[in-house]
């Protein structure tokens, strides 16, 4: 064996590094990433908020970074398809935990969710989320803005989520406008893929509906979403129920007529040109799932994601190698 040692997601010396340790044992920690809030030095951090109080309809989704936790342990120890290597090679990942919340005080949770992600961000490392239900975005939102500026936000969705809103309702169906009206995303550079409801109002953003990214290639799909969002920060947030159920029974509003997983995982792995400054996955309820195809939808998405902040960290460091090499030999040393 490579490694001897187990529960690499406490036993780990380094934030680098495979844990190359049995995928059907061990801590779950996210990819067997460490466990640890000291985020000093880390290129990611991966956080759980365990909260569903917002939904419209099936709740579970509070044990959704438990189930996408639990599925990432197929994903540790092989260079991760599709991107060809070892992520954590370089790239420095830990495992923050979850955000704890005040289950009987739900109208503080929000301050809770912005105060926390700020802290993190504060860092300087890329916050990759794991909900919990789609209200969860909205104070997440809020803390990228505060940093960035107005976002693009890419989102993929069976629902708009731009139902009316009085500024202080806990509702996973009315964040996006509210982010809309407050300034804290651009709807001229946002993007919304998958939809298949009708919500009253779209706020001007750009919508690939079901049953046209049934129609587009992937590549289509990515370029829509590079063009949209046109060089701007970019907040990408996943609800797994983009998803076709068939792909996705694990969700608390599940919508038949969506896309496959491989054809938004293709999609994703082209979205390497998009300046994504923050991301998350949402609204995985393991109760409604069946073999965790859902959980293992998430995780995917979810690794996708380290695998572009991955390739992004490769291309500036070898940028910044031949720089250095360049100047090198300039100089005649």
């Amino acid at each position: 064996m490579a490694n001897n040692e187990i529960d690499h997601a406490f036993t780990a010396r380094s934030k680098t590094g495979a844990s190359f340790e049995p995928t059907y044992a061990g801590a779950l920690s996210f990819m067997r990433r460490r466990y640890t809030k000291d985020v000093k030095g880390a290129d990611v951090v991966v956080w759980g908020i365990p909260f569903d109080a917002a939904v419209t309809n099936r709740p579970g989704a509070r044990f959704g970074p438990q189930a996408i936790r639990r599925a990432s342990a197929i994903l540790d120890n092989d260079p991760q398809y599709p991107f060809s290597r070892d992520l954590f090679e370089r790239l420095a990942v830990v495992d923050y935990g979850d955000c704890l919340l005040d289950s009987g005080n739900h109208q503080k949770t929000p301050g809770t969710i912005e105060r926390e992600a700020a802290k993190i961000l504060k860092s300087g490392a890329f916050l990759l989320t794991l909900g919990g239900d789609h209200f969860v975005t909205w104070p997440l939102l809020k803390a990228h803005a505060a940093i960035h500026g107005p976002l693009a936000l890419v989102q993929f969705d069976a629902h708009q989520d731009t139902w009316p809103d009085d500024g202080k309702r806990i509702d996973h169906g009315s964040f996006v406008a509210r982010a809309v009206r407050e300034g804290i995303i651009d709807p001229d550079r946002s993007i919304q893929i998958g939809i298949r409801t009708h919500a009253p109002d779209t706020f001007g953003i750009k919508i690939l509906y079901g049953h046209e990214v049934e129609e587009m290639r992937a590549s289509d799909i990515a370029y829509a979403i590079v063009e949209r969002t046109g060089g701007r920060k970019t907040y990408l947030t996943f609800d797994i129920d983009c998803l076709d159920p068939a792909f996705a029974p694990g969700t608390g509003t599940p919508v038949a007529g969506g896309p496959s997983s491989a054809k938004m995982l293709s999609t994703l792995r082209q979205l390497g040109q998009v300046d994504i400054v923050g991301a998350d996955v949402v609204e995985v309820a393991p109760a409604y799932d069946h073999a965790d195809i859902t959980a293992i939808a998430g995780s995917i998405i979810a690794m996708h994601y380290l695998g572009l902040v991955a390739e992004r960290k490769a291309r500036l460091e070898d940028l910044n190698n031949g720089t250095h090499a360049v100047l090198h030999n300039a100089n005649g040393i």
